[in-house]
């Protein structure tokens, strides 16, 4: 058993695809590891009653906020305050991995 909960998850998506799973889930947080394949795309969403802290931690996605697009390369945070419409897309030829803490837990 390890404490690092990352390690654990391993995926390898295809051109296009997402592979998603939870970290860690307790009444207080929600973290999932999104993988993202070359070409792929988390879209634009929002959480009104949560912000969400992406953690880039390998390779470089491009996260866009509302009407704004910026390249985040390994390692990065971003911030998306509670309402904003955030969303990544992988615009390399290599795998991208970034995590999502979501806090607090919608409904909490």
């Amino acid at each position: 058993m390890t404490l690092e909960r990352l390690s654990e998850f391993d995926a390898e998506p295809a051109a296009g695809e997402v592979i998603d799973g939870e970290l860690a889930v307790t009444d207080d947080v929600l973290v999932k590891a999104f993988v993202l394949g070359p070409d792929a795309t988390i879209d634009p969403h929002e959480h009104d009653g949560a912000t969400n802290v992406f953690h880039v931690v390998r390779g470089e996605v491009t996260v866009q906020q509302e009407d704004i697009e910026e390249a985040i390369a390994a390692p990065g945070v971003v911030l998306n305050e509670r309402g904003q419409a955030h969303g990544a897309h992988n615009h390399t030829d290599e795998i991208a991995v970034l995590t999502a803490s979501l806090c607090p837990l919608p409904g909490q």
